[in-house]
């Protein structure tokens, strides 16, 4: 039988297990799922505890770029954007202590909305608890597949519903003033969180907006 994973990918995964610090290795992304397409990147998550030095990444002399924990801010935190034997791989840093607090947070339906590069509607703390219950593990400790939590299905919608209804309202004040174009920017923001709004009452995990307007049977142009 064919490798699961191409050589390089199975080696890096290695790799970065033997990192000080890291308790596991997982695959995320489209990858996981079995929704890539030609071409996808592998996106690695690189879950550690305590602190995770970002020179034992660049010691590996893989081109492209690797930064410092905490870069990318609270959450998204940092990682590696890599070619490896020809392959397009992201690694994402996860601090499990991090991810353990918004995992018991998630339980109780708390939750906090990060501003993030890429993201309209922002990047809710659950999505990280999400990803552990999306991605594949490739190695180390075993790591904990939560599910969608009750609590989180009664409060995150009336969240993101009072976010859309907000936005909608602001839009209102653009268009009077002529300033269609925010307006515009206003609205789309607005659909994405009535979208957020109805994945969360179905208990559907969102990870980030790719597709998430067509996910949630709204249009999406």
């Amino acid at each position: 039988m064919p490798p699961l994973y191409p050589v390089g990918i199975d080696r890096l995964t290695e790799q970065l297990r033997a990192i000080p610090g890291v308790v596991a290795v997982t695959l995320g992304g489209s990858r996981a799922r079995g929704e890539q397409r030609p071409g996808s990147d592998w996106d690695l998550g690189l879950y550690y505890r305590g602190r995770l030095d970002a020179d034992n990444l660049r010691a590996m002399d893989y081109p492209g770029t690797v930064v410092d924990p905490g870069d990318w801010g609270r959450l998204m935190n940092g990682g590696a954007w890599w070619t490896v034997d020809g392959v397009k791989v992201d690694v994402l840093y996860r601090d499990l202590d991090v991810v353990r607090y918004w995992t018991e947070q998630a339980e109780l339906g708390r939750f906090e909305v990060d501003d993030l590069l890429g993201y309209l509607a922002g990047f809710p703390t659950y999505a990280v608890v999400g990803e552990l219950a999306l991605g594949r593990q490739l190695t180390g400790a075993p790591l904990q597949r939560p599910s969608f939590p009750d609590a989180l299905k009664r409060s995150a919608p009336r969240n993101w519903r009072w976010r859309a209804a907000f936005h909608r309202e602001y839009a209102q004040q653009h268009i009077a003033r002529g300033d269609h174009r925010a307006a515009a920017a206003l609205l789309t923001r607005a659909d994405l969180e009535q979208a957020h709004a109805r994945l969360a009452e179905r208990g559907e995990w969102v990870l980030n907006e790719k597709g998430l307007l067509t996910r949630a049977g709204l249009p999406s142009t």
